[in-house]
């Protein structure tokens, strides 16, 4: 499942949708080891505060929360290739 594929199922709300969309960038787009640890560490505190503030269900967070991972993991080999 694609990306956007993830988020349409997500059924986020706009203003979480677009925050998601430059987490996602940020951590795609991570230089070096330090730069992807510090986005993925944003894209947490976001969960967080989603979570906190009850904005999503748990499945959404959950969901969210895997993509997260999922996009972090992607580029971390990438960068040890």
């Amino acid at each position: 499942m694609s990306t956007n594929e993830v988020l349409a199922a997500l059924n986020l709300p706009p203003a979480v949708k677009v925050q998601t969309l430059k987490l996602l960038a940020r951590i795609s787009q991570a230089a070096n080891a330090d730069e992807l640890w510090r986005a993925s560490d944003r894209a947490d505190g976001f969960l967080l505060g989603l979570e906190t503030v009850r904005a999503l269900n748990p499945l959404s967070l959950e969901g969210l929360s895997k993509l997260f991972d999922q996009i972090a993991t992607t580029r971390r080999q990438e960068q040890t290739q």
